[in-house]
């Protein structure tokens, strides 16, 4: 072969080789055609209970996805995530909580302190109490206890309003480039539980210390917000009440004289029935901890608002 023609060939190959490196170096790597700084993306938002949920769509729109993984069976407030649920909470970019020792896993496993969000601890020196907290079991939970301090802080609207700032406060400090859509988006939020609060304090107006009976111990933050004389026992609205339970109610009626009780659920017929005969309505005020089977946070509240006023004629 002439010199020339290997000369030729070797320049051939040499082009064809700065050809390839250059085509290669204009290529995007593998996974990152686009790399993203962060802002292009939804905001990925773990919560642990339905109100915050609720709370958290509301405020970030379609800018963040908002996610609730406790089954629709079980109250929020005592459940046990198991340790892949855990590990998606630890990825998300933020953690929501209620704060008022509610959801009782979060102190028992380790999550990104600079990631999570206490909605309630701007007011947490208004934390209420319960009295008397005993041991008792409803459910799949089993056997528990709700503490000596009251969880169900969004039943008083105004102390929602601050949750949900606290939710917005949050987008806001990860993306403060949509500071103006999460503002818009909370003040709409804000008008609607403003409204809320205002209806509730009409309904009770007429009458606001009037005896009442609680199935339950969690309308302390209800309670306070509309000054509502409220005693509470341990019943649960898909279970028969006992005895030693019926003698606590009518003991207590000698001294508590109401003639409604607040439920979390719809009661069975039988009950109603055997409160009846003892001078005694039922009424249904969901505290709507999980999700509802229908609606969202603020019909439930709505309507719980209008069960309220049954108990209250004008």
């Amino acid at each position: 072969m002439s010199s020339h023609r290997t000369h030729f060939l070797n320049a051939l190959m040499i082009l064809g080789v700065i050809i390839s490196i250059t085509a290669c170096s204009d290529q995007p790597e593998r996974g990152s055609a686009q790399k993203s700084t962060g802002q292009d993306t939804k905001l990925s938002v773990y919560v642990v209970n339905y109100p915050l949920k609720y709370f958290a769509k509301r405020v970030g729109g379609d800018l963040v996805t908002v996610s609730f993984p406790a089954p629709h069976d079980i109250d929020p407030a005592f459940w046990m995530p198991d340790a892949g649920t855990v590990g998606a909470y630890q990825r998300a970019d933020l953690i929501v909580l209620n704060g008022a020792n509610y959801a009782k896993w979060v102190d028992r496993v380790s999550l990104p302190q600079a990631k999570l969000v206490n909605t309630s601890l701007g007011f947490k020196d208004r934390y209420a109490s319960i009295q008397g907290a005993v041991i008792h079991a409803h459910g799949p939970q089993g056997e528990h206890s709700h503490g000596a301090i009251a969880f169900t802080t969004w039943l008083d609207p105004k102390l929602a309003i601050e949750q949900a700032r606290a939710i917005k406060q949050a987008f806001v400090r990860l993306r403060p480039d949509q500071q103006k859509a999460f503002q818009a988006w909370f003040d709409a939020l804000e008008r609607d539980l403003l409204d809320l609060d205002t209806r509730i304090n009409e309904i009770v107006s007429a009458n606001p210390k009037q005896p009442l009976v609680a199935s339950h111990p969690v309308y302390q933050y209800l309670t306070r917000r509309y000054g509502l004389n409220v005693r509470s026992v341990h019943w649960e609205p898909d279970e028969v009440p006992n005895d030693n339970m019926w003698k606590e109610l009518t003991d207590l009626l000698v001294s508590h004289p109401a003639q409604w009780m607040i439920w979390e659920g719809p009661p069975l017929a039988q009950t109603v029935q055997k409160l009846k005969s003892v001078g005694v309505e039922s009424t249904v005020f969901d505290p709507c901890g999980n999700v509802p089977e229908a609606g969202d946070y603020l019909t439930v509240m709505r309507q719980n608002a209008s069960n309220l006023a049954l108990a209250f004629p004008q």
